[in-house]
């Protein structure tokens, strides 16, 4: 006697269908898993059948089967409890209704209480594009599910919740989505920052174009305070941005209990102890790192040099190609990580080289030492070097109130406008991800624009990505400016931006 189930399982965010099969025959009581299952699935055994003794069921005393087909994937997690639950309580008869139609995910306590799992959102995807028109799910996870539109999400709060639904004794309401994604109030703001009006345009130009930022300046003066705004003036994410970070962050076991979708842009800021594994993803299951939860918003890197530079070398193929991969024995994890970068540090171990006001108490190889922790290669990548200087007393006491951050919003949703314009029907989504084929049609130079540039890449010895970086945000300040052709001052200002690494690399 055989009998049916289906469930889901994740490989990175790709979603695949199981069919838990059960064959109870005669012979020895046993109860076996097989269909390559790990050490929390081959647990089920002992979780689901405590449960069912809780529940007032017996636990057959025969041998009893189950094969997770297909058996050549590594079967993961606790979320098959429930249904391998289903499928023993199916072949001993206990439940005969038809569940061709339904999916179950979910992980079982000792008493029979059904408790969350993670990568509800993906799975629930998956079962509407397989054709399934049920799915059971944990109820922590239900508002998570029921952001998917053409499948009824049920939500399972215990085994007696889902047997008297099934036996048709008690139905379960399907979820329906509460919009508990609506951007959470936050008391940051630009206006709270005093001064650094060039690092204030610095930020608005990134967040228009999408664009990385590297903030240098002395202790005090202000870099965490820019950075931890800049998500305050960034465009609100779209539906399609939203499902995206959510799908991740639900792979990951980061959303809050309850929660439907993410609304507000991701801001991580992970400290400088981090792993190479933590920041990028990985262990013997990938799961996210770092650099995907901030897909599709900031990865703020505090104090950059403290990094280890291992680290840090491997922010490189994400910031190019918006994806990390990750490859092990039984396969190759790919996770977006397409987000704005914006790293801030000292200019010296002290953290007063250059100050107005204060000497520097580093020694020039000391100081050199300092600022090679960062390459070459990763500053080529970061679009906006900007200096932050001290702020003076009286721009702290100024009584004149500074641009809110509703206001410079207005000017950065513009600009993005005009790049949805101009990007529609190509991968491309802001000026920071121009491909090299895109240039001659979208950044055209007027003569003059054109002269200085030339001036300043030989006079600087840029590198080919530096000239790409100047053009890009060239490209950005001209939208801001709305322009179509990049004129000599869009050039000018976005060659500022690059001359900090040669101020201070170079000495």
């Amino acid at each position: 006697m055989v009998e049916k189930c289906n469930s889901l399982g994740l490989f990175g965010l790709n979603t695949y269908t199981i069919e838990i099969e059960a064959d109870l025959s005669r012979g020895m009581a046993a109860f076996d898993i097989v269909g390559l299952p790990d050490t929390a699935v081959k647990e089920s055994r002992d979780r689901v059948r405590s449960a069912m003794k809780n529940c007032g069921f017996e636990f057959p005393n025969s041998r009893l089967v189950l094969n997770l087909a297909p058996a050549d994937i590594k079967k993961e997690g606790p979320l098959y409890d429930l249904p391998i639950l289903v499928t023993v309580l199916r072949v001993m008869r206990r439940i005969t209704a038809n569940i061709d139609d339904s999916a179950f995910i979910g992980e079982l306590s000792l008493s029979g209480e059904v408790r969350g799992v993670n990568g509800v959102l993906p799975m629930a995807i998956a079962a509407r594009q397989h054709g399934f028109q049920k799915l059971y799910v944990p109820a922590a996870n239900a508002n998570e599910g029921a952001v998917v539109d053409g499948i009824n999400i049920y939500p399972v709060h215990n085994v007696y919740e889902l047997i008297d639904h099934l036996s048709g004794r008690q139905s379960i309401e399907p979820a329906v989505y509460d919009p508990m994604c609506e951007p959470e109030a936050t008391n940051l703001d630009f206006a709270q920052v005093k001064g650094q009006n060039e690092a204030k345009r610095a930020m608005e130009i990134a967040a228009a174009g999408g664009h990385n930022v590297l903030l240098i300046g002395s202790p005090g003066a202000g870099k965490s305070m820019l950075a931890k705004r800049l998500v305050t003036i960034l465009p609100q994410m779209t539906f399609e941005e939203t499902i995206e970070t959510t799908k991740i962050h639900s792979i990951a076991g980061t959303l809050k209990k309850g929660s439907g979708l993410i609304a507000n842009r991701p801001f991580r800021a992970p400290h400088h102890t981090i792993s190479r594994v933590g920041l990028t993803g990985g262990g013997a299951t990938p799961k996210p790192g770092e650099i995907s939860l901030a897909h599709n918003g900031v990865l703020f890197l505090d104090e950059l040099p403290e990094f280890p530079r291992s680290v840090l070398e491997v922010l490189r193929q994400p910031l190019e190609d918006g994806v990390v991969s990750i490859s092990r024995a039984n396969g190759t994890y790919t996770y977006p990580s397409s987000f704005m970068l914006i790293a801030a540090m000292n200019p010296c171990p002290c953290g007063y080289y250059n100050h107005p006001k204060k000497d520097c108490t580093c020694s020039d190889n000391a100081v050199h030492k300092y600022l090679n922790r960062v390459s070459g290669p990763l500053l080529d990548r970061i679009d906006i070097h900007i200096e932050v200087p001290p702020v003076e007393y009286d721009d702290l006491t100024a009584k004149t109130g500074e641009e809110e951050s509703a206001s410079i919003r207005k000017r950065v949703n513009a600009a993005r406008d005009i790049q949805t314009a101009r990007f529609e029907g190509t991968a491309t989504k802001c000026n920071a991800r121009i491909e090299a084929a895109q240039f001659e049609e979208i950044c055209v130079l007027d003569d003059r624009a054109d002269r200085m540039l030339k001036a300043a890449f030989d006079r600087l010895n840029m590198t080919a990505r530096a000239y790409d970086r100047i053009m890009k945000v060239a490209r950005t300040i001209a939208d801001l400016d709305n322009s179509e052709i990049i004129r000599a001052d869009h050039i000018s200002e976005a060659i500022q931006y690059r001359s900090l690494d040669r101020k201070y690399w170079n000495g």
